[in-house]
């Protein structure tokens, strides 16, 4: 498993020139470092001042760098699909469609690049990806991505069983399956199959890694302009709501009167950096992004107190909103919106109260 490092903040801030930057400071660390982009335009590389493309090259000693092209992910990712289902089906019946064929759909870039972060994550080739994404709301909805499937998939797979029309067609089940699939054995439950808790556990998996500090840490990048100060903010607090730990923040061309906008973060002052420029004193004054960081959890659960911390900086009481249903509790904010896992203990409770004390939303449960 890899740890693996992103950055969020406003356009034209420096978040491509950090992620170079932390890339080039962790293989200097002997770390084998795959550094990935999603712009597919020729700017990162003449930043990198070396080509890149949809395919993994080494630029560096233990520094390889790749391009993530989502025509090229959605090629390999349907030949797969026809792979599998060559394998179970007796007549695969999207063997005539191609992948080169195929448009890229609005958000499926999202899902594509958030797979092709996994899979070179599971590859075991890697001890760290630095990540240089869209580093906006988009970036935070690719994070909060496998969250908001394990919601779906619950939420749905609960009322789905529930139906009368799952137990109406559940004693057919077995004949058709057995007709359509070859090689696949199937109870008469449809979702309860090995291909199906295959998935659910990936999803899981991904949850629990973006979950963690140590698998997966963002880095605010700012500069001392208002606009960017207040964008940073804001997306520190939203990528709480996706349960994304912000690390601390990187602040170009400003100094240490910024302070007090990122407070508890650790925060990391860093030199001009220009085209042709050394790398070097922009590497030497990055944070040890190996260290795992010492900040406010996005969630943390006091079971004798029958509380939930949400720590929310940027937001107050007016922008969240807070609704109940049975079991679930959904929490709105920065247009994002969470689904909370709450322990089995406090499942059934109702909540009692709710206020926002230094910078968290603190839920109480009766």
């Amino acid at each position: 498993m890899s740890l693996i490092l992103t950055f969020l903040g406003k356009g034209g801030v420096g978040r491509s020139v950090c992620a170079i930057a932390a890339a080039k400071k962790l293989a200097a660390q002997g770390q084998r470092v795959l550094l990935l982009t999603q712009d597919v335009g020729p700017a990162f590389g003449l930043l990198l001042g070396s080509a890149v493309s949809a395919e993994p090259s080494a630029v560096e000693p233990n520094l390889t760098v790749l391009q993530l092209k989502s025509t090229a992910l959605l090629q390999q990712n349907w030949d797969m699909v026809k792979q599998l289902e060559a394998q179970y089906l007796r007549d695969p019946f999207f063997k005539a469609v191609y992948g080169q064929e195929l448009s890229v759909l609005p958000g499926m870039d999202t899902a594509l690049a958030l797979n092709a972060i996994r899979e070179y994550d599971s590859s075991g080739a890697y001890d760290v990806i630095v990540h240089d994404g869209p580093g906006d709301q988009a970036s935070l909805r690719m994070w909060g991505l496998p969250e908001g499937m394990d919601w779906y998939f619950r939420r749905f797979k609960q009322v789905f069983q529930a139906s009368q029309f799952y137990k109406a067609v559940t004693p057919f089940i077995q004949p058709v399956t057995a007709a359509v699939f070859s090689n696949v054995s199937f109870s008469s439950d449809l979702i309860d199959q090995p291909q199906v808790n295959q998935a659910t556990n990936m999803i899981t998996e991904g949850k629990a890694a973006v979950n963690s500090p140590a698998r997966v840490c963002a880095y605010l990048v700012s500069t001392g302009s208002a606009g960017a100060i207040a964008t940073a903010r804001y997306l520190w607090g939203a990528a709480q709501q996706v349960g994304l730990t912000v690390g601390g923040a990187l602040v170009n061309r400003a100094d240490a009167a910024v302070g007090p906008s990122f407070s508890p973060l650790p925060m990391s002052l860093l030199p001009d950096w220009a085209d042709g420029s050394s790398w070097q004193p922009l590497v030497d004054a990055l944070p040890d992004f190996q260290t795992v960081p010492d900040v406010p959890a996005p969630m943390t659960v006091d079971l004798n107190a029958l509380t939930v911390k949400l720590f929310l900086p940027s937001f107050d009481k007016k922008q969240i909103e807070l609704t109940q249903y049975g079991p679930e509790v959904t929490v709105e904010a920065g247009d994002q919106r969470r689904n909370l896992s709450l322990p089995k203990e406090l499942q059934r409770r109702s909540i009692t109260g709710a206020k926002f004390q230094d910078d968290s939303l603190i839920i109480s449960f009766g």
